[in-house]
């Protein structure tokens, strides 16, 4: 069973998508957090990303580990634990410009594909119910307003970081939401079989709670 979680940025899809794993009793994967972590490399590695020959290298040398506890996800780089590093402020504002390099696409979407076929799971992403698993049993695009997404961004931002600005990160999630929707290659967007869920007003066991419903009626 595979149960695709997207949406833009903000929007819960992390949280609701590790919690509903817990209580349906199926692991979890943050393809995001994939994403972050090569951005992060990048960084750390001052690449130019049009280089394309460096990005192959850093891709090449790069080892991504994903492991799940009952609270949280903790990803690998190379084996250093870099879960706290890839939420700040700026792998948050280039991820968006590395998810577009093709070879970094191909290099996450190859590490979610080598999941076993009989393996019941949760993913979210911002193209898995479109692109990663287009045939998954399960699809919901969760959203919410940009003010929302922009203080729950902030809140997940200054436990990490200090000068934090609300509004710097709502111009940046306003930016991010272009760049996700208009990139050539799989763009942002609802799947066409996907359950749309606005989260503006809801809390987590709500919006956890609707997803269950819905799979529970099928499994």
């Amino acid at each position: 069973m595979v149960i695709a979680i997207d949406g833009p940025a903000g929007s819960g899809k992390s949280t609701v998508a590790r919690l509903a794993a817990k209580k349906l009793g199926v692991s979890y994967v943050d393809s995001g957090a994939i994403y972050r972590a090569y951005t992060l490399q990048f960084l750390n590695n001052g690449i130019n990303l049009n280089d394309e020959q460096s990005v192959s290298n850093v891709l090449n040398q790069t080892k991504i580990e994903l492991e799940n506890s009952d609270d949280s996800s903790v990803i690998f780089l190379n084996g250093r634990d870099v879960t706290k590093e890839i939420r700040s402020f700026e792998v948050t504002a280039l991820v968006s410009s590395v998810s577009e390099i093709p070879q970094v696409r191909e290099a996450v979407n190859r590490k979610l594909r080598e999941i076993p076929e009989n393996t019941s799971i949760v993913l979210e992403g911002r193209d898995i119910g479109t692109v990663v698993f287009p045939d998954a049993d399960f699809k919901f695009y969760l959203d919410a307003s940009i003010e929302e997404r922009a203080k729950r961004r902030y809140k997940e931002v200054e436990l990490s970081e200090k000068n934090t600005d609300l509004e710097e990160i709502k111009g940046d999630i306003q930016r991010r939401d272009k760049q996700d929707k208009e990139r050539s290659i799989a763009p942002l967007r609802k799947a066409n079989d996907a359950v749309e869920l606005d989260t503006t007003n809801l809390n987590l066991e709500q919006v956890v709670g609707f997803i269950i419903e819905n799979v529970t009626k099928v499994y």
